[in-house]
């Protein structure tokens, strides 16, 4: 099975993406949601809250599991995914566009040399 992987993004080991402008948006990868299943419930931080990287800042709870998201950069919330409260779902539907998780203003720009590009990623999943 092929996954979408992304040209533009930045993944972590553990299947977040985040983008590289500022904002960054974060959110977990093609892959993670189907290896997850149905999401039912997603838990985040709020506004104004600090992340750490390789930290968790959040609960992706499915029908098969419940799983700590880590945070691929350092930096502050700026911005929840509210639709997601109502429509979980989205994480599944479309990982990299509706079903977005937070946005955060980077804390350290050299941590994003720390992720995987879309090719190291998707060898990790092969």
């Amino acid at each position: 099975m092929s996954f979408d992987v992304p040209d533009d993004l930045r993944f972590q080991e553990s299947h977040e993406w985040t983008t590289t402008d500022e904002p960054t948006r974060i959110g977990i990868s093609d892959f993670a949601q189907d290896e997850l299943g149905d999401v039912v419930f997603v838990e985040l931080p709020d506004e104004g809250d600090e992340i750490e990287a390789g930290e968790a800042f959040g609960v992706v709870e499915s029908i098969k599991a419940v799983s700590d998201i880590y945070a691929p950069i350092s930096g502050e919330v700026v911005a929840v995914n509210e639709a997601l409260f109502d429509r979980p779902e989205l994480v599944n539907e479309d990982p990299y566009g509706d079903g977005w998780l937070i946005e955060v203003a980077p804390a350290d720009e050299a941590e994003f040399d720390e992720l995987l590009d879309a090719d190291e990623y998707s060898e990790q999943i092969e």
